[in-house]
């Protein structure tokens, strides 16, 4: 048996994709975020598999804290690994958790973005942040990572 052949796409398939729940928000050069966190993957040694952004608010994301997690308080950033040794998830965000965690610490709403959305990537990548010495692993990671986002 003989299978035809199949074109190819001009735009490769890129695992990555990003929802808008409940909010809506700019989120700059996504082509440029994708192959960022693609790498910041590659350079933890781990291959991606699938990997969906889901941007909401604060309730959205409390509901979902009580529903899956039996939490019920505030956070900026919650995820699901589906599979071992890759990156495979879902990575919700509350935008307002970011906002308000940008003007803590004095840095802009993306600044903080992108560290909450590396943060996921580093949970899928196998690091934790329940111990002081995790926590401040995952920051470390985290720093590096972001001096290495390319400019929109």
């Amino acid at each position: 048996m003989q299978f035809p052949d199949i074109p190819l796409e001009d735009e490769p398939e890129t695992f990555v994709s990003f929802y808008f729940e409940d909010v809506e928000f700019e989120l700059p050069n996504q082509q440029g975020l994708v192959e960022w966190l693609l790498a910041v993957a590659a350079e933890e040694g781990k291959p991606v598999y699938e990997l969906s952004y889901i941007f909401c608010s604060d309730e959205y994301l409390r509901q979902i804290n009580i529903e899956h997690l039996d939490h019920d308080y505030y956070t900026d950033v919650i995820t699901f690994p589906y599979t071992e040794g890759v990156v495979h998830g879902d990575i919700f965000i509350s935008s307002d958790r970011v906002a308000d965690n940008a003007a803590t610490h004095a840095v802009s709403f993306l600044e903080e973005l992108f560290r909450v959305m590396v943060h996921g990537v580093l949970h899928l990548s196998g690091y934790g942040d329940k111990t002081p010495v995790q926590q401040q692993m995952m920051r470390a990671k985290e720093d590096l990572y972001l001096k290495k986002l390319p400019q929109p």
